[in-house]
């Protein structure tokens, strides 16, 4: 087992769940890019492909609701920390062949930790916003491929999920 492993730092000396002390930590330049996908039947692809789903614009109710969530991650997640996020993208791109929506949110700061919870909070409501604006249409919608894709900043150093790793 490694370090990282044994020492969860997490947890105070008698076990309990704490949030991490960061102050002593130096404010650095901090980016990370999560993704996910939703795919749905043709008939509720190609209403948000046309945009003509009876809620309306999908795909820019989501992307709003994405950037919104990014910013409400530490009232979500126990024991996160709330971040002054610089920049917030939310992206998508609809994959005919597989009809599916794929979503990408990128989260940005200068701070003291990362960002990785806010950019797969923010992916993870952009899917469900577009299911809850489909579900009349296809309630067998399913969101999946949730994960982190690249993360810059802080000590744990440079990550790229598509090469397997940190570099």
């Amino acid at each position: 087992m490694n370090t990282s492993e044994t020492n969860l730092t997490h947890f105070d000396a008698s076990g309990n769940a704490v949030m991490v002390d960061v102050s002593e930590k130096a404010v650095t330049f901090r980016e990370a890019t999560a993704h996910g996908i939703i795919t749905m039947n043709a008939e509720a692809f190609a209403a948000v492909e046309s945009g003509t789903v009876k809620k309306g614009d999908v795909l820019g109710v989501a992307r709003i609701a994405g950037i919104m969530a990014t910013k409400r991650t530490s009232e979500l997640i126990p024991l996160c920390h709330p971040l002054p996020l610089t920049k917030v993208s939310v992206a998508f791109r609809l994959l005919p062949e597989r009809q599916a929506v794929e979503a990408l949110c990128t989260v940005k700061t200068a701070g003291v930790t990362g960002v990785e919870m806010e950019a797969l909070t923010g992916v993870s409501t952009a899917l469900l916003t577009i299911y809850d604006m489909c579900k009349a249409v296809d309630k067998g919608m399913e969101l999946g491929e949730i994960h982190l894709v690249e993360k810059t900043g802080g000590k744990s150093g440079h990550y790229i999920r598509a090469e397997g790793g940190y570099v």
